[in-house]
């Protein structure tokens, strides 16, 4: 707990002002308003006595200063919290999101996308209001204890000590509610992870959803699972529900007991040892006494239901990337020359079975290199070590002559461009998404590149041309346009290195053909790698890279291959076979 505080303390940032000043002025709403009872207690004594007017008056005038003061300061205080809490609120998410953007696909593969939502937004939420709760009601409450007890004893004396036997009968019940509900809180934020990734993953995936008819049966799923985050959250709900009438029982009983001692005294010592005015501001003091009890259970309830939003806020921002640029990195990519040298891979240290075992392969700069091979061959694991968004397990990949692991990563990721099969848009208008390859991209570039990828066929027809707006993940374009568009925003990043991971899939093969026979006009310096399942993808290539069970199966052009490699063999026939049967 003390590491996640000191973690979570680093997100209050510039509003640390705003913390300091909100106890301060708690404490002076407290003073003046446990110093209130004490003044009108004296107040009823003088009436009782028949004082004047200007008695009253006196009294008064002191009363309403402090209960503005009383109402300035608590006044002061809400303004300065909402602002701290508000504002630690702020940090903490950005703290969460840039932390996340610095992980390296190990890193965010640890974490499911609907838990990192769900750390961002409710997670979140609940550390807020326990912040808000913390450095205003926390502090009000203790102060308020602390006085009213002291002023308790200043007006009643001996008949204060009934508090004593109250304070630990509501202790004992607020650590057994505490006992009793965290570790359904604890399991509860995982349950909400599994909600929110079962509607993340229905909504994506909402057209399959349709097409198939499974509405009924994804209604009757997320219903279950809304259902046990109900029960599991009703049942702690009601755990915590004793602790308001536990409170009213203690004031009740409080007041009862001090009302009935009390008149007792002031009956049998006709007000030498406590009198009305007394008994008034002690009753008043209990009250406030066993409100601030009350209050305080309340805190503690809302730090349970933080208690785990903490951890797991903390662990998304304690994570640090497993790949990071080393000192004096290496800051300029000579050209796009790839070597592979022994290289061995596996996604986690724990897995039992290499993705990739002893590839070796030499690429020069600017060649065009194809690479084919069946689904779990690894394709598209091998090409993600050269931008390194893994690292190596063993052996080394270098770029350019230099160990990627040399590099400064955001020199060697602007040096390497990667087309995904699937693509990603973001809202924004067209212009927009393409100039992610180049911010400062001119009109000239960016219509050259949409003509390299093809991509001026469709712009053309749009109703505002690259001022066209493109919804959220793209929904407003075919994935046809989607592929070309993702090719020609790579092109505008005039990178040393461009590879298509299958990014040509969804274009008819004869728009293939022009894109790749303009690539090599366009950026006829730049090393390109192609991954493909379609043998006409790769046949042009200068050379072709066969994959099988994550190791290199042969390397050569395609009139060697049809000559040596089975496998190439077995799929050129097959789709040729296929080509023919379709005619």
């Amino acid at each position: 707990m003390k590491e996640n505080i000191k973690t979570l303390s680093k997100s209050i940032g510039e509003y640390k002002k705003q913390v300091i000043m909100t106890p301060f002025f708690v404490l002076i709403e407290v003073v003046m308003e446990c110093i209130i009872p004490f003044f009108t207690s004296g107040l009823v004594n003088n009436i009782r006595a028949g004082c004047g007017i200007d008695v009253i008056l006196n009294y008064s005038v002191k009363l309403v200063i402090m209960a503005l003061t009383s109402f300035a300061g608590g006044t002061v205080a809400a303004v300065t919290c909402a602002k701290a809490s508000a504002g630690f609120a702020k940090n903490l998410r950005n703290d969460i999101f840039h932390n996340i953007q610095s992980f390296s696909f190990e890193n965010i593969d640890s974490f499911l996308p609907a838990s990192l939502v769900t750390r961002l937004t409710t997670d979140v939420s609940n550390i807020q209001m326990a912040f808000m709760m913390i450095i205003r009601t926390a502090v009000r409450f203790p102060f308020t204890l602390v006085f009213a007890f002291v002023m308790a004893f200043v007006m009643g004396g001996k008949l204060a000590f009934i508090f004593f036997f109250t304070v630990p009968f509501l202790a004992f019940g607020l650590i057994a509610v505490i006992k009793t509900t965290t570790p359904l809180f604890n399991a509860v934020f995982k349950k909400y992870d599994r909600m929110n990734e079962s509607v993340e993953e229905n909504i994506s995936g909402i057209r399959v959803v349709k097409s198939f008819v499974r509405e009924k049966f994804e209604k009757r799923k997320f219903s279950k699972t809304s259902d046990d985050v109900c029960k599991d959250f009703t049942k702690a709900e009601k755990i915590l529900a004793w602790n308001n009438p536990m409170m009213q029982f203690c004031i009740y009983v409080v007041m009862v007991v001090v009302l009935i001692f009390g008149s007792n005294i002031i009956i049998t010592t006709t007000g030498a040892d406590l009198d009305v005015g007394q008994l008034s501001a002690l009753l008043t003091y209990s009250f406030m006494m066993l409100q601030s009890l009350m209050m305080l259970s309340m805190v503690f309830v809302m730090i349970i239901i933080s208690e785990e939003s903490a951890q797991r806020v903390c662990e998304v921002l304690n994570q640090k990337s497993t790949l990071t640029s080393p000192e004096n990195a290496v800051k300029t990519v000579n050209d796009g020359s790839v070597d592979f040298d022994k290289v061995s891979f596996k996604y986690s240290e724990k897995a039992k079975k290499y993705a990739l075992s002893d590839v070796n392969f030499h690429i020069s700069s600017g060649e065009t290199i194809g690479i084919i091979g069946g689904t779990g061959s690894s394709k598209s694991t091998l090409i993600q070590l050269i931008p390194r968004l893994y690292d190596v397990s063993s052996g080394s990949v270098s770029v350019g002559g230099i160990n990627v692991k040399k590099y400064d990563l955001k020199t060697l990721r602007d040096s390497v461009a990667v087309v995904l099969q699937k693509n990603v848009l973001f809202s924004g208008t067209v212009r927009d998404n393409l100039k992610w390859g180049n911010k400062d991209a001119t009109e000239e570039q960016i219509e050259n590149a949409c003509r390299a990828s093809c991509a001026d066929e469709f712009i053309s027809e749009m109703p505002k041309g690259l001022d066209t707006y493109i919804e959220q993940g793209g929904t407003n374009v075919s994935g046809g346009q989607k592929q070309r568009l993702c090719i020609a925003r790579a092109l505008l990043k005039s990178p040393k290195i461009l590879i298509l991971d299958d990014s040509t899939s969804a274009v008819d093969t004869a728009t293939e053909a022009k894109i790749n026979l303009a690539m090599k006009k366009y950026i006829p310096e730049t090393t390109k790698i192609i991954i493909a399942q379609r043998i006409s993808s790769v046949k042009n290539a200068d050379r072709i890279i066969v994959m099988d069970g994550g190791k290199i199966s042969d390397i050569g052009t395609d009139s060697e291959l049809m000559e040596r490699s089975e496998i190439y063999r077995e799929v050129c026939i097959s789709q040729t076979k296929g080509a023919e049967i379709d005619e």
